[in-house]
């Protein structure tokens, strides 16, 4: 694995201090590596690894991650986790996957699956869904925090 440093679409004032991607398998095992890496790096970035900020970006990576690899994924591809330290003290958490076609939909009823994105609406500041061409989607969303000390 690689990991790599790509251009995220945000806007003008949200420029990055600090970014961090890394291609994943779609699989279980890579589904749980990006909330591990994701603990990893916002803690070199300075978050305390036992903080309710630091739990709520490891959750969200780790609903994003899952649906990634069970309804984003098409054999022999990989998704894309992509982190972003802003400005004004928040994480930006990107998951690309490559299927476009299946955007998430936040379902609220017990009996359906789907309660994961329920989490992720819960925890992050904002959250939302965007194309990636040719085919593909990224599901983002930004944890809100007090600014990390160190870096």
């Amino acid at each position: 694995m690689k990991s790599e440093s790509v251009q995220m679409d945000m806007p003008q004032s949200a420029t990055p201090a600090a970014q961090f991607t890394q291609l994943l398998s779609a699989t279980r095992r890579g589904a749980r590596l990006a909330r591990l890496l994701t603990v990893e790096q916002i803690a070199q970035w300075g978050w305390p690894r036992d903080s309710e900020h630091a739990d709520a970006a490891a959750l969200i990576v780790a609903e994003l991650a899952a649906n990634a690899v069970t309804h984003g994924r098409l054999a022999g591809r990989c998704f894309r986790l992509s982190l972003a330290l802003l400005p004004a003290a928040r994480l930006r958490i990107e998951v690309t996957d490559p299927r476009g076609e299946r955007p998430p939909t936040v379902t609220r009823r017990a009996d359906e699956g789907g309660r994961g994105l329920i989490l992720v609406d819960a925890l992050a500041a904002d959250w939302g869904v965007r194309p990636y061409p040719p085919s593909g989607k990224t599901v983002w969303a930004e944890v809100s925090a007090a600014r990390p000390t160190g870096r």
